[in-house]
């Protein structure tokens, strides 16, 4: 897979005012061969389709008229001249026979588009799919890399449907659509020439119609454009209700909210229903529109063309390669109108798409940010106040916190669930920053250095139970892959988790599944061991403790 030219968009600082459809051509630069030899290949299609409707006539005048006099098998005249291309300068030299001759130029033309249509169809999806890959990549990674205030804006439900949705729009009409576009766009230009060679003058009818048909599309476009994206908000609200009912099913039924969340989801549902709705009204209304411009258009040539044809003495194989021609310029016009819609919707979803990219962390690296040695002395919070919104009347959830926590201490934070206990501790690895005061770590404020080097020395055992999609090993190991065997299984005895471990099917290496389908007995256990092997950690306390019992929550926080 190539690497994007632009990924991370979001931090490389890409214009964010540039339109989206032409920052999504930019992720086709890494695959401008094969984007550039399928557009040959598909050209190589629309000709040899529009070569086959150029039979039709040698057929009518001269293969179902054996007593013609003509001793050439005639395609069409050479513009600005008296001379006719001829078929036999196409074939191989050897063919004579009228019906040997259109036979074979047939076979041959219909064989060579098949191929070039299955070749150009693989390298534009190659190009399609990496591009989307790419993106794909750039999106997750821009996510994942926000800051912790980013989680708490934005639902989990509309970053999935973003991350799915969105992309899948995308992804359908950069590959699927965009073969099929382009081999109808040059079926209708090379098709269109056939009507302008065979028709001459009578072909520019078809012009008048071309203003009607450009309007219509740009006009039902952005119709598609803005349901598009109505629908994927809707979406999202769906799939942020499921998130949290699936996940907090235990939360539901201990209440007995079951009626109220079918409730929230039915009207959830109505919702996203009537905003389908539009969506189909809106796109469906484009299909139907160009039937009849394109049945008008037809009804017109025939009307206007019925005596200049007579007049010009067409033969009966001139003739119909016209009408056949006009014919066949209905599909792709009654078609464009179908990928424009598909592209709006792209360009819908692609919006939301960039929009995610383009945000700036709250919480982000100074330039020339330093490396922290190893921790070593205390942890300071000086004259620490934080708010979770940076507007001035935003609520205040800590205010002029001072304390210090000396290297091999450990202290416990006592206070009623909300007080900021986990907020307090959330502000060391930078999660988020401090709205006022600063944090020290051996005399190095936390926005001094980098990332990396401040969280490879904080562990933390979080009130929620995580478990990842992996071994048991690699759980323990998390964020520390080069880690020992060793290593881990002191981790775990440390935790008394290691005879549960040793007792799985395949031991450290048993993959948890799903949710952590081992059960989440020993997930704190594993978590604690996990944070064992950092210098810093912070973990809840369990319910057996006394501030528990006090009505009290409390949080270990060992230096």
């Amino acid at each position: 897979m190539a690497t994007s030219t632009v990924a991370g968009a979001k931090r490389e600082g890409t214009p964010a005012t540039s339109h989206p459809l032409t920052r999504l051509l930019r992720y086709v630069l890494p695959y401008w061969w094969p984007f550039l030899a399928s557009v040959m290949l598909m050209a190589m299609v629309g000709l040899l389709d529009a070569g086959r409707v150029l039979l039709i006539r040698p057929i009518f005048d001269r293969v179902l008229n054996p007593g013609s006099q003509e001793k050439t098998i005639q395609l069409f005249k050479l513009p600005g001249t008296e001379r006719f291309l001829n078929l036999q300068q196409l074939v191989p030299s050897h063919f004579h026979n009228p019906w040997t001759v259109v036979a074979f130029a047939l076979v041959a033309a219909t064989v060579l588009k098949g191929i070039f249509d299955y070749i150009g169809t693989y390298l534009v999806n190659y190009a399609g799919f990496g591009m989307i890959t790419d993106l794909r990549d750039d999106l997750y990674n821009a996510i994942l890399r926000s800051s912790s205030a980013f989680f708490v804006k934005h639902t989990t439900g509309t970053l999935l449907s973003t991350i799915v949705n969105d992309i899948e729009k995308v992804q359908f009409a950069m590959s699927s659509v965009l073969a099929e576009f382009l081999q109808q766009f040059f079926t209708l230009i090379f098709t269109a020439a056939v009507v302008v060679l065979v028709g001459g003058k009578l072909a520019w009818v078809l012009l008048l119609f071309l203003p009607v048909i450009l309007y219509s599309s740009r006009k039902i476009g952005r119709q598609v454009r803005t349901t598009t994206r109505g629908g994927q908000d809707k979406l999202a609200e769906i799939q942020n209700i499921l998130h949290e009912t699936i996940t907090g099913n235990r939360i539901v039924k201990a209440f007995g909210m079951e009626k109220w969340e079918v409730e929230r989801f039915r009207v959830a549902a109505r919702r996203l229903f009537r905003a389908n709705l539009r969506q189909v009204a809106a796109f469906a209304i484009s299909s139907p529109l160009m039937d009849i411009l394109g049945a008008v258009a037809i009804a017109l040539l025939l009307l206007l063309g019925r005596d200049q044809i007579n007049r010009h003495g067409f033969t009966e194989g001139a003739f119909f390669t016209f009408i056949i021609a006009v014919f066949k310029l209905y599909d792709p016009v009654r078609k464009f109108a179908m990928f424009n819609n598909n592209f709006q919707q792209a360009v819908g979803a692609s919006s939301e798409i960039f929009r995610f990219m383009d945000m700036e962390d709250e919480v982000r690296e100074k330039p020339g940010a330093k490396r922290m040695g190893k921790f070593a002395r205390a942890i300071r919070f000086a004259n620490v106040s934080f708010s979770y919104e940076n507007a001035e009347d935003s609520p205040v959830v800590l205010h002029d916190i001072n304390l210090e926590v000396k290297a091999g201490e450990v202290l416990a934070v006592v206070g009623s669930s909300g007080a900021g206990k986990s907020t307090l501790v959330h502000l060391i690895p930078r999660f988020f920053d401090v709205s006022g005061g600063s944090i020290l770590i051996d005399d190095n404020d936390v926005r001094d250095v980098t990332l990396e080097s401040l969280r490879s020395q904080i562990g933390i055992v979080t009130q929620e139970t995580v478990l990842f999609n992996d071994t048991v090993r690699n759980n323990i190991a998390y964020g520390q892959p080069h880690v020992s065997q060793k290593k881990v299984e002191e981790a775990a005895r440390a935790a008394r988790a290691h005879e549960f471990i040793s007792g799985l099917p395949e031991g450290y290496n048993t993959m948890i599944g799903v949710a952590g389908a081992i059960g989440t007995a020993k997930s704190d256990d594993w978590a604690y061991g996990v944070c064992d092997c950092a210098p810093a950690f912070d973990g809840a306390a369990r319910g057996s403790h006394r501030g528990a019992r006090n009505g009290h929550h409390q949080r270990h926080w060992r230096a």
